[in-house]
């Protein structure tokens, strides 16, 4: 009996850690949020949408695609929620695609999380001098030397400060990453923009290989308005591309212990250092973890031999 209890006691503690380390991932829920979303047939009965509004270039086939330019040159196309967001924190997944034909394309588009609704302008068909956050995905490369295009980019939008349109968007950098076969990838491209109010600002892209996500870039600190519209855009000047949006889903963010963002707030690093951290306490723990099976199943082995030469001792005596 003393002999059972010993070995549960051996197995608990070996595989408690790794207990305790998957209670311990991300408590973090969603709701689905319908008012902020998009998917086939885009339109109601009607013909109209209940939750977004369109124009410009923007033409809906709603058993496929929501294409705000079309492979012509000189158009802007767009689609922006009627109501605003108002979710403290929230995750908005895109599928979308850039493609076309020929080497020579552009401009590119933008998803925009901002407090003012659509307006036309110079800035992936929107306007300039935006209060909020522009995910541009820029296609055409004016004058960025060492940057390699396509190149997704981020810019938090005071309201008053212009877009430097001339270096794309370098002036006004939040963080961005490059995203080479963005365009004409063999399936829908897809990006996850996850938000927690004043803590974290996160970009996933899903372009290399389907059913992967690849880290843009991971921004602490960020504060956008709490009231706000979601929208996306997409321009062509001389130069043009399909722009197409598939499917939108947007989800309020919670967490029923009351933290949103297990470490959000304190981090001071950007991913690249936080990744290479996580990873190298994620590879000693499981380290860790196998060393102490393996030292189980050696304490294991030992009280069994001791146990079995303990009985044949017993029954030499008798």
């Amino acid at each position: 009996m003393f002999l059972h209890h010993l070995l549960w006691a051996l197995l608990l503690a070996a595989l408690g850690p790794s207990a305790v380390a998957q209670d311990e991932q991300s408590d973090v829920k969603s709701i689905p949020i319908r008012t902020h979303s998009l998917q086939q047939p885009y339109l109601d009965s009607d013909m109209q949408s209940r939750w977004f509004d369109f124009g410009g270039s923007t033409v809906i086939r709603a058993d496929q695609y929501i294409r705000l330019t079309s492979q012509q040159s000189s158009q802007a196309g767009w689609i922006f929620s009627r109501v605003p967001l108002t979710a403290t924190n929230w995750e908005i997944e895109v599928e979308f695609k850039i493609h076309g034909s020929g080497n020579l394309f552009g401009d590119g588009m933008a998803m925009w999380v901002t407090k003012d609704r659509a307006e036309m302008g110079s800035v992936f068909g929107m306007k300039d001098r935006f209060e909020g956050l522009g995910l541009f995905f820029d296609t055409y490369k004016n004058n960025r030397p060492g940057v390699v295009f396509p190149y997704v980019m981020a810019m938090v939008g005071d309201g008053q400060t212009n877009y430097d349109q001339g270096s794309d968007g370098k002036a006004n950098e939040l963080a961005g990453c490059s995203a080479r076969g963005i365009r004409n990838a063999d399936f829908p491209t897809r990006a996850k923009v996850t938000y927690f109010q004043d803590k974290q600002l996160t970009v996933d892209l899903m372009y290399k290989k389907d059913d992967e996500w690849t880290r843009c870039f991971e921004v602490p600190g960020v504060k956008l308005p709490s009231v706000s519209y979601l929208g996306f855009s997409a321009e062509t000047g001389e130069l043009s591309d399909k722009h197409d949006i598939v499917k939108v889903e947007t989800k309020n963010l919670y967490s029923p212990t009351g933290q949103t963002s297990k470490g959000a707030a304190g981090s001071k690093e950007y991913s690249r250092s936080k990744g290479r951290a996580s990873k190298s306490k994620e590879s000693s723990g499981w380290l860790w973890f196998f060393a102490k099976v393996l030292l189980f199943g050696l304490v294991v082995g030992g009280a069994y031999v001791g146990f079995t030469a303990y009985r044949s001792r017993s029954r030499d005596r008798f």
